[in-house]
């Protein structure tokens, strides 16, 4: 059984959280900040790697941080 988890290009997962109203905060290194400000509920904190390809677990630790699922992040998809 594989993976429910795609291999995706860092860009790919750019594009996906700001349709989920993730913006650019800052970099360092090869590591971009991504934050979703909600009123009345903690701020979300997302960490981007700027790699060619972001491995599928590293895709799952993003989705953790977004607090989306797999299946939020795939349906806009």
């Amino acid at each position: 059984m594989g993976s429910k988890y795609p291999s995706l290009k860092s860009s790919e997962v750019v594009r996906r959280l700001k349709q989920f109203g993730f913006v650019f905060v800052s970099q360092r290194g090869i590591h971009a900040k991504y934050v979703k400000k909600m009123t009345g509920l903690p701020t979300k904190t997302a960490i981007v790697p700027m790699y060619d390809k972001i491995s599928k677990g590293t895709l799952r630790n993003i989705l953790l941080q977004a607090g989306l699922t797999i299946e939020e992040f795939m349906k806009k998809w």
